[in-house]
C-alpha cells in the first residue's frame, strides 16, 4: 500500500547560519527532517501543513502553467544544475500553490530513486502520455536537457496557438452575453415603464411596440425558468459531450465545416500535427509510435481517426507520405514537405517547417477575423438595443405626428 505524502511547513537555521523557513513534502515529520538534513537545513520546529476550509480561490493548475514549468526545467538542466535542485529552485520560484505541491511531489518521486517519466505518468491530468514518452526517451538516451527544451518549444507553441484562438472567440462571445443581459434589463425594467405611459395615450399601439411589450410581460414572468433553462441546457450539452463519444466527433466533424472558423480549425490540426510528429520522430521515437501519439494530440476526431489509418499503413509498409496522400483530408503542402523529408532524411525539418508555415496562417486568419466580427457584433448590438428603443418611442414618435 503506497504511502501518501503531505506537506510540511519547517521553520530553521540554513547551511549559512540563517533563519530560514519553507515547506516540504514527505510522508512523516521525521521523514521531513531527514530530507532537510540532507539539504543541510537545521529544522528547529516541522509541522504539518493545515489545508484551507475554502479552496474556491485557489488557482488550478492549467496547461500554460505546465509549459513554464517545462522551460524552466529545461532552463536549469543546460545550466548543469542537477534535477533535483532545479525542482527545488522551480517551486520556490513560483506562486502558485497547488503548482508548488505537484512540483514538490515530483521532486520527491525522483529524489527517492523514480525516473523523471515515472514521476511525471504518476500525474496524467497534467502530463499526457505524449510528454511521458518524450521524457523517457531523452532519460534513455541520456539528453534529457536537450529533450525537455524540445517539449517546452512543443508546449509553448501549442499554447501559444491556443492562446490565440481563444482570445479571438473571446471578444464575440463576451460581447453577446453582455447584449443578453443588458436586452434582459431593458425587458424587465425599462419597457413596463413606458407601458405605464402608453396606457394613458388611449390610442392603439404599433404592431412592433405591442411585440416588444408582450415579450417585456413573458420575460417578466418566465425569466428566472428561462435563466435555469439554459444553464441545465449548457450543463447537459457539456456532459453530453464528455460522456458520448459520438457526439464529441460529431461535433469536431461540424467545426472543420463551419464558415470562415472551419478553416482556422483545418490549419490549427495541421500545425498541431506536423508539430507534434516533428517532435517526436526528433526525439528518436519510431515512426508508428510517433504517430499513435499524434493521433491522440490532434485535437480533432476526424483528424485522429486519418492519422491512425496512417499509422497502419504505414506498418504494412507504405511510405508515409502516400499514406497521408490516401486520406484525402491533408493539404498538399503537407504531402510535398513530407515526400521531400523522407527522400532527404530530414523529415522532422520539413514538418517543423510545415507547422511554422499552419501557425503564421491561423495567427493571421484569426486577426482577420477579429476585425471582421467586430463590425457584426456592433450591428447585432444595434439590433438589440436600438430596435427596443425604437419600439418604446415609436408610439410618442406617432402621437407628434398626430398633434
Amino acid at each position: 500500500m503506497a504511502i501518501e505524502n503531505t506537506v510540511f511547513i519547517w521553520r530553521g537555521m540554513d547551511r549559512n547560519g540563517r533563519k530560514s523557513t519553507g515547506e516540504v513534502l514527505a510522508a512523516s515529520a521525521a521523514l521531513a527532517r531527514v530530507q532537510l538534513r540532507k539539504q543541510g537545513i537545521a529544522a528547529k520546529s516541522v509541522k504539518k501543513k493545515s489545508k484551507p476550509l475554502l479552496t474556491f480561490g485557489a488557482k488550478s493548475i492549467k496547461a500554460a502553467d505546465i509549459a513554464i514549468f517545462t522551460r524552466q526545467l529545461a532552463t536549469m538542466m543546460k545550466a548543469g544544475v542537477p534535477l533535483v535542485q532545479a525542482f527545488d529552485i522551480v517551486a520556490e520560484g513560483t506562486d502558485h500553490e497547488k503548482m508548488r505541491e505537484l512540483i514538490t511531489t515530483i521532486r520527491s518521486d525522483v529524489s527517492s530513486g523514480t525516473g523523471l517519466a515515472g514521476a511525471l505518468a504518476k500525474h496524467p491530468l497534467f502530463f499526457d502520455e505524449l510528454f511521458c514518452s518524450l521524457v523517457a526517451s531523452g532519460e534513455n538516451s541520456g539528453t534529457l536537457e536537450i529533450m525537455l527544451d524540445r517539449v517546452a518549444t512543443y508546449k509553448e507553441k501549442t499554447e501559444a496557438l491556443k492562446a490565440k484562438i481563444k482570445k479571438a472567440m473571446t471578444y464575440p462571445i463576451a460581447t453577446i452575453v453582455v447584449a443578453i443581459v443588458v436586452t434582459g434589463i431593458l425587458l424587465v425594467k425599462v419597457v413596463p415603464q413606458f407601458a405605464e405611459t402608453f396606457q394613458s395615450f388611449g390610442s392603439d399601439l404599433p404592431g412592433f411596440t405591442l411585440l416588444v411589450l408582450r415579450l417585456s410581460e413573458w420575460v417578466q414572468s418566465w425569466w428566472f425558468i428561462l435563466l435555469l433553462c439554459f444553464f441545465c441546457a449548457g450543463y447537459l450539452f457539456s456532459q453530453a459531450k464528455r460522456r458520448s463519444k459520438r457526439l464529441a466527433d460529431w461535433l469536431d466533424g461540424v467545426a472543420l465545416k463551419l464558415p470562415i472558423l472551419g478553416s482556422i480549425v483545418h490549419d490549427a490540426v495541421i500545425a498541431r500535427f506536423s508539430r507534434t510528429l516533428s517532435t517526436t520522430f526528433a526525439a528518436g521515437v519510431p515512426l508508428v509510435e510517433a504517430l499513435e501519439s499524434t493521433a491522440g494530440a490532434a485535437g480533432n476526431a476526424v483528424y485522429a481517426s486519418a492519422i491512425r489509418r496512417i499509422r497502419d499503413d504505414v506498418t504494412a509498409g507504405t511510405a508515409l507520405a502516400i499514406a497521408i496522400r490516401t486520406t484525402g483530408l491533408f493539404p498538399t503542402m503537407l504531402l510535398q514537405m513530407t515526400a521531400i523529408g523522407e527522400e532527404s532524411g530530414a523529415l522532422d525539418d520539413m514538418l517543423g517547417k510545415v507547422a511554422d508555415h499552419y501557425e503564421a496562417a491561423v495567427d493571421n486568419a484569426v486577426d482577420s477575423l477579429s476585425s471582421l466580427i467586430e463590425p457584426i457584433i456592433m450591428s447585432v448590438l444595434g439590433i438589440l438595443i436600438g430596435g427596443l428603443m425604437i419600439a418604446m418611442y415609436l408610439p410618442i414618435f406617432m402621437l407628434g405626428s398626430v398633434i
